[in-house]
Order: structure tokens, then sequence, then C-alpha cells
């Protein structure tokens, strides 16, 4: 399986690392024979080789502070979208930033490769978000996997929960944390410190960035909640068709109130079915503290899958993260290996 790589920042190397590190084992017991063909990232620089490139060099270059184009097998003649229509290889993987009101330049990058025939795997939510029917159309059509675990819940496996262990099981409504820096602020707020004091220290833990706003007011779960509605639901809604609001609000002295009442707040996720329409949110919710979301604490995520057949059922685990983002990408890589 020759693998291109687009996008090589956190979760593509984490992704390269896991591959390195279990080559033997995950060719001899579940069949992934994987060379790697090429790297584009905008900051980073760009290779490529058909017969394969030294996966740990690259690793190496980038560590030692190097661009990938000091390298010989430099790729110059374009841009990723040139590498994808020139790369000989089978599955293209695209963790570039996101963008969840463009979602450029990621669907372009995974428009190219369907077209060419390419299987995808990614952990971009802006293309999911804002264009998933037509781009799951495009690989119906080609016949090529398509695949996004890690746009949820990073390398916690809820899509394939869903879609394989709870095919069939009439999935009425998915509600969770899905998103671990709010839960993170939200958990040490609890603890006694402000808002602002909180929102600090998730950002000297790396957990929010300089400018928080698609974690605190709830653009990143809005992403990920219209993925659900899109996927699993069969909605075709924007993210901003949905109703959103964030932790802004919300204070200390509130969330010490509703601890004595019995519930803890927690910025939830929602997508349901309802008269036969798919509906979506993200706001604060008070949860009652014998619910197994209000014992999510820090930045973990979790989502509680609510079906027919099987009541409730709910998953936690890591939202973020260099491996587990990279596991996520892993998790698909297997899936293609097994099924095409």
């Amino acid at each position: 399986m020759r693998l291109l790589f687009v996008g090589f920042g956190t979760v593509g190397q984490g992704l390269a690392e896991l591959l390195l590190e279990n080559h033997e084992a995950l060719r001899n017991e579940y069949g992934l024979n994987w060379t790697a063909v090429g790297i584009a990232d905008m900051q980073k620089g760009m290779v490529y080789h058909p017969d394969g490139i030294n996966l740990t060099q690259a690793l190496e270059t980038l560590k030692a502070g190097h661009s990938l184009n000091e390298l010989p097998q430099a790729y110059t003649r374009g841009d990723a979208l040139a590498l994808i229509e020139e790369a000989e290889a089978d599955v293209m993987l695209e963790a570039t930033y996101t963008d969840i009101k463009t979602a450029q330049p990621a669907t372009a990058h995974i428009k190219a490769a369907l077209q060419r025939g390419l299987h995808v795997v990614t952990t971009n939510k802006g293309p999911l978000a804002l264009h998933y029917a037509e781009l799951h159309a495009l690989a119906r059509a080609r016949g090529t996997h398509f695949l996004y675990e890690g746009t949820v819940m990073s390398g916690t496996p809820c899509l394939n929960l869903i879609r394989e262990t709870l095919a069939g099981s009439g999935i009425q409504e998915i509600r969770g944390i899905l998103n671990g820096t709010t839960n993170y602020i939200l958990t040490r707020m609890e603890e006694g410190l402000s808002y602002a004091d909180a929102l600090k220290k998730a950002q000297e833990l790396g957990y929010a960035e300089a400018v928080p706003d698609a974690d605190v007011l709830g653009w990143d779960a809005l992403a990920k909640v219209t993925i659900l509605a899109n996927t699993v639901f069969g909605a075709t809604k924007k993210p901003f068709d949905y109703p959103c609001d964030g932790i802004t609000k919300i204070s200390a002295e509130a969330i010490a109130e509703a601890k004595q009442k019995g519930f803890r707040y927690k910025l939830i996720g929602r997508v349901w079915r309802e008269g036969g329409e798919v509906h979506a949110s993200v706001a604060p919710m008070q949860i009652p503290l014998s619910h197994p979301l209000a014992g999510v604490m820090g930045a973990t995520n979790a989502v509680t899958i609510k079906s027919r057949a099987m009541g409730d059922v709910t998953i936690v685990g890591p939202g973020a993260g260099r491996t587990e983002t990279g596991y996520s990408m892993l998790i698909d890589l297997l899936h293609i290996a097994r099924t095409h």
C-alpha cells in the first residue's frame, strides 16, 4: 500500500511514528504492508519518489529543524495538488489544518485524490462538515474508501463503533463532550479557578490556542456534531445552520450552584432525530451527577449513543494528541487493508 502524506504536522508525524514502530506487526498480523512515497506540507516542504521515500529520515530532518526541501528526493514540480495528481499512490493521508468556514485546502486535496481513484483517510473536520455528501458520492462513484475516524474523537473509535458495532441498532440520539479544552476549563473552574485563569492554564498546557474562539465558543464541537449529523443521520446542513453556544458566559458561581443541586456543567454536542427531521446543537448543559458524562473530567471526550436496541452506550477516551489522532488514521488504514 503506497501512502502519500498531505499535511505533515503533529498528526501526520504521529501516524508516521506509529507506522515505523509497528512495521512488522502491521504487515504480519494485519496485512498492512506499506510504503511511503511522498509528503506534502505547506510549511515543512515536499518529498516524493515513486519507489518510496525514507520516512525515518524525513522525521529526523524535521526534528533537527530543517526543511524536507533539503532532502535529495525533494519535490519541486508544484504544490500539494500537483503532487496528488502525479503521485503513484494508493492512499492519501490528509491531515492539513481545519478551516470550518471554507474547508480549504483540504476539500480540494480530497476531491483530487478521489477523482484519481485514491483511497482517502482524513482527520480534517472542514470537508466532512461542509461537503460530506459530495465527497461521499464521489468516493462511491470511484469505488474508493473515504474514511475519517479521527474527525470526531481523535483515536477513540466513535465512528467505527457507530458504523460497525452498533449497525442496525436504530440510533436515535448522540450526545457528548466533544471538545477536551472546554471540558478541562470547566473542570478547573469547578476546582475554584476563574474562567480567565482556567483558560490561561489550558493555554499553558497546549490545550487551547492563543486565540481560543474555536474551542470556547463551541465551534469545534459544532463541526463535530455536524459531521455526526451528516455521516450517521444523513443530514445535509452546514455547521452554522445549527444553534451553538460556548462556555464564556458560565461563571464559577453557577458551576458551584449546579453541583450543590446534583448537576455538573458540560459543553454538550447533541444530534437527534425528531419528527422525521435531524436536529443538532452545541450548548452548556447541567448533567445529573449520576450520568456517565458527568464523571468525564479534564481534557477528555465522551459520547453517549442512544439506540432502540441497546439503550445508552457511552464511550470515553482521548479527544486529541499526537499519537492518539495519528492512531485514528491507522485505524482507517487497517480497514482499507482488510476490505480492499
